[in-house]
Parts: structure tokens; sequence; C-alpha cells
């Protein structure tokens, strides 16, 4: 998920612990959080995709890509 946040033209800003928080030059804001090389819940993963204004078709047409 940071690479596919990263590659829509998201900024790190700011690291706590295991919670990375990003933000698009046009406002958009969202919160990762990375705990190795488990997947992201359902839930988490919808909410992550709403803050970000990508539809689900298209992250997994932009996460084929990654």
């Amino acid at each position: 998920m940071c690479k596919l946040v990263e590659k829509l033209g998201f900024k790190r800003v700011h690291q706590v612990g295991s919670h990375v928080r990003y933000i698009h030059p046009d406002g958009r804001r969202t919160v990762v959080p990375v705990h190795g090389n488990e997947d992201l819940n359902i839930w988490l993963l919808k909410e992550i995709l709403k803050q970000i204004k990508v539809s689900r078709d298209e992250y997994e047409k932009l996460r084929r890509k990654i």
C-alpha cells in the first residue's frame, strides 16, 4: 500500500512506530499501518481507498502494475 500511495503522488510526512502518514499536494491524507508483510484487512483497505479517493477497481489495476 505504501508503494501505491507514493506512486499516486503522496508524500511520506511522518512515521510513529508502525504507522506512516501520507499527504497529497491536493490535500488528501491517509495513514498506512506497516506491520511487516501482513495484508491489510478489508475494512482498513476500504477506509484507506476512501481517504485517497481511489475506487476498488482502480486499486486492483494499480496493484497489478506495482
